[in-house]
């Protein structure tokens, strides 16, 4: 019989990528971690690490085992929620995380609505990116984010998380309102191509969609400014200083002197709801995702 603790030592290695950053994710020193593994390859009589430089990594037979591991943690997580259903009312504490925009439009309201509709459910929101958003759910310190997907990142592990797409999120050409296309229905991106452009910092994965638009529509912006949230973008957009790609989920400030365009081609980003596998049998959780696909169609009107 193995220790499951060390099993989940393993998941922590791959899942951060060196034995130094899931140890510190498990409140580990290295050395105990490593001996946490070494220890798990002794009961199954296989190495399960091996020296790489001045480090050490996997074995194949580590990976072999990682597969039956996440299965095992997915059983898991079934069996104790076979063991605590009651009914199917969704009760106790309920842990969301998501990006800020996100949390302003999606999460919030559905965790009020959550909250009057199910006197015994406690939601708890958590804003985090999505990298942190992952670790979250492995830890198990969330049991639902909502994540926007990076066009140039490859796929999170399919065995370890649950990713289902939640809304396609048009952006749109916002200007000040006094600007030259602030009159149009509808504008197509490459007449922007000459403006000044604000685009997101370099440390936002929605800089790389605003890039991609457009470059898609044949141009490379003037970027004049960047900032890290929305409510930044919208102010100096309102003070004439360039134009904006913006997510139609990101909402202006009131009296905000922009006007929204609509793009021709409309660009999008796609935005997802992830769960560790089995999660989504959780009455609070499935309660929690239809709460969220009800507020779609409003946000995407607009």
């Amino acid at each position: 019989m193995i220790d499951l603790r060390r099993l989940h030592v393993l998941r922590a290695v791959d899942h951060y990528g060196t034995v130094t950053a899931a140890a510190r994710a498990l409140h580990f020193t290295p050395s105990a971690a490593s001996q946490q593994i070494r220890q798990l390859g002794r009961e199954l009589g296989v190495a399960l690490l091996e020296p790489q430089g001045r480090r050490v990594r996997l074995t194949p037979a580590a990976h072999r085992l990682l597969a039956h591991a996440d299965d095992i943690q997915a059983r898991w997580e079934r069996a104790e929620l076979d063991l605590r259903a009651d009914g199917g009312e969704p009760a106790g504490l309920l842990r969301l995380a998501g990006f800020p925009v996100a949390v302003s439009a999606l999460l919030a309201p559905a965790a009020a609505a959550l909250a009057a509709r199910h006197p015994r459910l406690v939601p708890r929101i958590s804003e985090a990116e999505a990298a942190d958003c992952f670790d979250r759910l492995f830890d198990g310190d969330a049991d639902l984010a909502v994540v926007e997907a990076a066009p140039d990142e490859p796929p999170r592990d399919r065995a370890r998380f649950e990713q289902r797409p939640l809304l396609d999120d048009p952006f749109d050409l916002v200007v000040a309102a006094g600007h030259r296309l602030a009159g149009r229905d509808r504008v197509d991106l490459a007449e922007a191509a000459g403006e000044p452009w604000i685009v997101p910092s370099a440390t936002c994965t929605c800089r790389t969609h605003v890039l991609s638009a457009c470059g898609a529509a044949g141009f490379t912006p003037d970027v004049a400014h960047d900032a890290l949230n929305w409510n930044a973008t919208f102010a100096l957009v309102a003070h004439g200083l360039g134009v904006a790609l913006v997510p139609r989920t990101a909402q202006a400030p009131e009296n905000a002197a922009v006007v929204r365009l609509p793009c021709a081609g409309e660009p999008r980003r796609k935005i997802l709801t992830v769960t560790r596998p089995g999660a989504r049998a959780n009455p609070a959780v499935a309660a929690a995702l239809e709460e969220l696909e009800g507020l779609v169609p409003s946000l995407l009107a607009g």
